[in-house]
């Protein structure tokens, strides 16, 4: 879900990272046989369930053609239809490993998961960070402190305060060491948190329309 206290990165200037885009993977492809050539085959995303979005795929000796609709914000649906080339490298216990190579004009890296936009790209080509990247020593303190609540069977958020009670069967010598641990990196986190509440003041104060 997101937000202060949950653990994970909130940010008014933060680039978009690899879990904001759809992927296709070559791996998972690979791994589940479907990469024959003169193979057809759909992929889907799912959401609670629900398909939210699929693509076309066929596959040749040498590359996968991807066949979808993609629209931007509120614009007319646009077909799409080209290749992406495939290659294999050797693996040290004998086999290959299948890799994209990005067909974004110019790029052509090979790479295992390629991120859909207007087309299927590298995350270079799209400029996205990994989730890991985009962590403040505030967020990392939070997602730890989250771990250490899950271990001792408490609400999620820092949020939601300590002293929740000891998990039965855990020593109380060990439940102590936790909660020391917790209420720690619940400081930081919420120091790391005020910090980001300031700059944002300090950005929209900047920002603010001139009378």
């Amino acid at each position: 879900m997101g937000g202060i206290g949950s653990g994970r990165r909130w940010r008014f200037d933060a680039k978009n990272t690899t879990e904001d885009y759809r992927s296709i993977d070559v791996r998972r492809w690979a791994r589940d046989g479907l990469l024959k050539p003169d193979h057809h085959f759909n992929w889907q995303w799912s959401r609670h369930g629900e398909v939210v979005a699929s693509i076309k795929v066929e596959v040749t000796p040498e590359s996968v053609v991807l066949d979808y609709r993609h629209r931007s914000g509120s614009d007319d649906w646009t077909p799409k239809r080209y290749s992406v080339h495939l290659s294999e490298t050797p693996c040290h216990m004998g086999g290959a490993r299948k890799w994209f190579l990005c067909p974004a004009r110019g790029c052509g890296r090979r790479v295992a998961i390629l991120y859909g936009g207007s087309i299927f790209a590298c995350r270079h080509c799209f400029q996205l960070a990994y989730p890991s990247q985009r962590e403040t020593q505030g967020d990392r303190a939070a997602r730890r402190a989250d771990r250490i609540r899950d271990m001792l069977g408490w609400p999620g958020g820092i949020l939601e305060g300590g002293g929740w009670g000891k998990p039965k069967g855990m020593h109380w010598r060990t439940y102590a060491r936790l909660c020391r641990e917790h209420d720690a990196l619940s400081d930081c986190a919420l120091q790391g948190f005020a910090e980001q509440l300031g700059q944002l003041n300090r950005h929209l104060e900047r920002n603010r329309p001139s009378t």
